[in-house]
């Protein structure tokens, strides 16, 4: 048979984008998954420390109809998702980066887009999880009362979705910021500890100066808190915030002008290669 006998068939078709990204995304919670110390601080810390401040708060008389389960069971889902996006994120990367896995990966035919991909959806299972845990935890132990009204839950769906965008994008662009991966979790973990308790997470929100929850408020945590807590707690519980409202409105713009600007921030930033010298 010579060359000119061959007859060429079809070529094979290359799996789309979005197949590849549901791919990574199997590899990325598989290497997840793996990590036990891990998983077992994004899923068991938040439910032990919910416990932990139900037990301490609860015998406090309710305000505005709050019970104790609504009042930390919200913040705690806000704090879960900053922990399973921005935290876990900003440290994992900065890992994979120290140890080539990036370069490696930016060597390959797979777009960058289908990497990120795999990101999100791996922190997304992570983020709703969590919440699951959580929302079982507050349910059987304080009396959590899941809503009856799908306004509400279609509050808890935007609010959600734009928190864990927002909080990956801004996890991704830190994991830039430490020089090595020996200082990723100090440099990550003392902007998110600190929100923390400006954000009304581990204490009421009433409890938090004036002068702290202006600061906390330029940043996504603050408005994650108020908009789940509006999801489970009674809606004379807004004059328990500054502006005694929800605002709706506000959270929206707030988390969504987050999640462009840490995009922005992750096109800047991003890098596949470890800095020189580091």
């Amino acid at each position: 048979m010579t060359g000119s006998d061959v007859v060429a068939g079809p070529a094979a078709a290359l799996p789309s984008q979005w197949r590849i990204a549901v791919a990574r995304a199997g590899i990325e919670l598989k290497i997840f998954f793996r990590q036990k110390e891990v998983v077992a601080f994004i899923f068991a810390l938040p439910a032990l420390l919910l416990v932990l401040l139900g037990s301490i708060f609860g015998n406090q008389a309710a305000s505005h109809g709050v019970s104790v389960g609504q009042l930390f069971t919200a913040g705690m889902i806000a704090g879960g998702i900053m922990s399973a996006s921005f935290s876990n994120l900003g440290v994992s990367v900065a890992v994979e980066r120290e140890g080539g896995l990036l370069k490696r990966l930016a060597g390959t035919p797979m777009p960058a887009g289908a990497w990120f991909a795999g990101k999100a959806i791996q922190v997304l299972v992570c983020v709703l999880g969590e919440t699951v845990v959580l929302i079982a935890v507050g349910a059987i132990f304080y009396h959590l009362r899941l809503p009856s009204d799908p306004g509400r839950w279609w509050t808890f769906a935007w609010v959600l979705v734009l928190s864990t965008v927002a909080c990956s994008l801004l996890g991704m662009a830190i994991s830039s910021v430490p020089r090595n991966a020996a200082s990723a979790a100090p440099v990550v973990m003392l902007p998110f500890t600190v929100l923390q308790f400006m954000s009304g997470v581990y204490v009421p929100i009433t409890s938090v100066p004036h002068w702290m929850l202006d600061v906390g408020s330029f940043f996504p945590l603050k408005w994650m808190v108020q908009g789940l807590s509006s999801v489970f707690q009674p809606d004379g519980a807004a004059a328990l915030w500054p502006a005694h409202s929800w605002e709706h409105g506000r959270i929206a713009l707030v988390l969504g002008a987050w999640t462009v600007g840490g995009l922005v921030l992750c096109l800047k930033t991003f890098r596949w290669q470890p800095r020189a010298g580091s």
